[in-house]
């Protein structure tokens, strides 16, 4: 494929945040929307009127029509979006996370690599601009703080809130440290859903790195925020407002300042790098394996939580 090649793209699921797939992929200049599929006509028929898009009346036929696919149903329904959709030759980006097991994640990687397709994970916090100065900033992290907290919202209670908002934190933290995990130590509660709404891990890894997470999705604020310590520095940084400070020591004194972070739309970022990868066939910057590696950690953490509940 050329690189000059305008991507036919389209996406699978246009509700909460899928409709802001469609709407940027009809914003970029280097792709084209082919059209779009949901369960829901009328939802569809809604998204396709406000972009002047087709609305196809299956998977399958959407599939037919694009390169490439953003597959942003809900969780328990990714592996069988995927499948068929990489079977007809379509690159994908599949929302966080990849899937619900890790059986169905490797069956992606699989098709995946039989087809010779890329797969990315929607792993959107890896192009927030905060990310991009973490990856920059850490390189021997020894103790970290993660906490995302949000209100009560009923999508996205067919998975618990260690797969729906931990799972973010998660990513990042196995970015950053870079080192198997040693030890993982977990607690949840459900308040409003049948699955664990509040839930908290300590993860050890063999670095000698710790790691202490918080989520919650029964909050009255919104909180998605991250401090990390290093022998040199300590930074505490805040993903929703992209800001945050970095505190060095400088002899026997500390000094503190702030982070100059250029704000952006990280979902914007995230496609436009989806189809960069796809058109120079290289490596996504979240690819399946970390999308496993990172589903593997937060089913260890639920399955901890559910003997306890």
């Amino acid at each position: 494929m050329a690189d000059s090649s305008k991507l036919r793209v389209g996406v699978a699921g246009v509700g909460y945040l899928g409709q802001h797939h469609a709407r940027i992929y009809h914003e970029l200049a280097d792709c084209g929307l082919a059209g779009i599929y949901d369960v829901d006509p009328a939802k569809a028929a809604e998204v396709a009127g406000k972009l002047g898009c087709p609305v196809f009346s299956s998977i399958r036929e959407l599939g037919k029509s694009c390169d490439a696919v953003s597959v942003v149903v809900p969780t328990d329904r990714h592996h069988e979006v995927a499948i068929p959709l990489l079977e007809m030759g379509c690159h994908l980006l599949i929302e966080k996370p990849i899937c619900t097991t890790v059986e169905e994640a490797e069956s992606i990687l699989a098709a995946a690599r039989k087809q010779n397709l890329t797969v990315q994970v929607g792993h959107v916090e890896h192009f927030n601009p905060v990310m991009g100065f973490l990856e920059e900033a850490v390189d021997s992290p020894r103790y970290i703080m993660a906490d995302r907290l949000a209100p009560f919202q009923p999508r996205g209670t067919e998975v618990g809130v260690v797969l729906d908002l931990m799972i973010h934190d998660i990513g990042i933290i196995l970015q950053l440290v870079k080192s198997p995990v040693r030890r993982v130590d977990s607690v949840g509660v459900n308040v409003l859903s049948r699955t664990e709404d509040i839930a908290n891990a300590r993860i050890v890894f063999e670095s000698g790195c710790v790691a202490n997470i918080n989520a919650s999705r029964v909050s009255l604020k919104k909180l998605r925020e991250i401090r990390l310590f290093q022998s040199n520095a300590y930074l505490s940084l805040d993903f929703m407002n992209q800001a945050g400070h970095l505190v060095r020591r400088e002899g026997l004194q500390l000094s503190k300042e702030d982070i100059p972070l250029e704000r952006g739309e990280p979902l914007k970022v995230e496609l436009a790098s989806f189809l960069e990868s796809v058109r120079l066939a290289t490596d996504p910057k979240v690819g399946a394996d970390l999308g496993k590696s990172a589903l593997e950690l937060a089913l260890t953490i639920t399955g901890q939580i559910r003997e306890s509940l």
